[in-house]
């Protein structure tokens, strides 16, 4: 195995999904690496919610695979999920359990044995910013903090795969800059998907874009290389989904 190789966190091969007639996923391919930070753009009705749901193991493609840490996720998908850590638009919160009941309970989910539970709870926090929320129900918090906590669940377990599905919808400035931050930071260590509509937080966060239409990829560079070639990611984006 070469170092590259090595490298890759997760590599879906020609992912399709049909329902009925209607293709809304054809043949894309992604490659994610550690380090490395992937915006998965596209409009509404491009076809990013079902490639997430398919990456995440939520949703079997049709044709075409997904491997995570070099697992194959339809045909380990415990083993494969436990390298993964998922974020959804709609964070999969319990509104009348506590923080640290709420997260406490991922982490046994995820297998955590509970002489390490205590450790990775509070280290999740501290990461999230919610080390003085521990004690308070999830239904009184914030929508900033509920996506605190929803990005908690996701990383609690320390995965090497991290998705994150509109992680700063309905956050204030300072909120979104913070969880911009984390992003960088879980970047470092993980291979992160960030989906956003937002194309300045890419710009901000992402070392490489994959921009989506109709079902397909139909851009795939890094930022680097986009900034060489002297073009903005707005202009590319309008040209290619208009």
């Amino acid at each position: 195995m070469t170092d590259e190789t090595a490298a890759l966190t997760l590599s879906a091969q020609n992912l399709c999904r049909k329902y009925g007639h209607h293709t809304a996923v054809h043949n894309v391919n992604i490659q994610l690496r550690r380090g490395e930070v992937l915006g998965l753009l596209g409009p509404n009705g491009a076809g990013k919610t079902t490639t997430m749901r398919m990456l995440t193991g939520n949703l079997a493609p049709s044709v075409g695979s997904v491997e995570i840490c070099g697992i194959d996720l339809l045909d380990k998908p415990q083993e494969a999920k436990l390298h993964l850590g998922f974020l959804p638009e709609i964070p999969p919160l319990y509104q009348d359990m506590t923080v640290d009941e709420y997260l406490l309970l991922v982490a046994y989910l995820h297998r955590i044995s509970k002489q390490r539970a205590q450790a990775a709870l509070d280290n999740v926090k501290q990461r999230c910013g919610l080390d003085a929320q521990g004690r308070y129900v999830i239904g009184t918090l914030s929508k900033g903090f509920q996506q605190r906590v929803g990005i908690a669940q996701a990383i609690i377990h320390n995965p090497d795969v991290i998705i994150l599905d509109e992680p700063t919808v309905g956050l204030d400035p300072n909120q979104m800059r913070e969880i911009r931050a984390l992003i960088r930071e879980l970047g470092v260590s993980s291979g992160v998907i960030l989906s956003t509509h937002i194309l300045s937080e890419v710009e901000s966060v992402c070392d490489r874009v994959q921009i989506m239409h109709k079902g397909s990829v139909v851009f795939n560079q890094t930022m680097a290389e986009l900034q060489h070639q002297g073009a903005s990611l707005e202009a590319v984006f309008t040209q290619l989904t208009q």
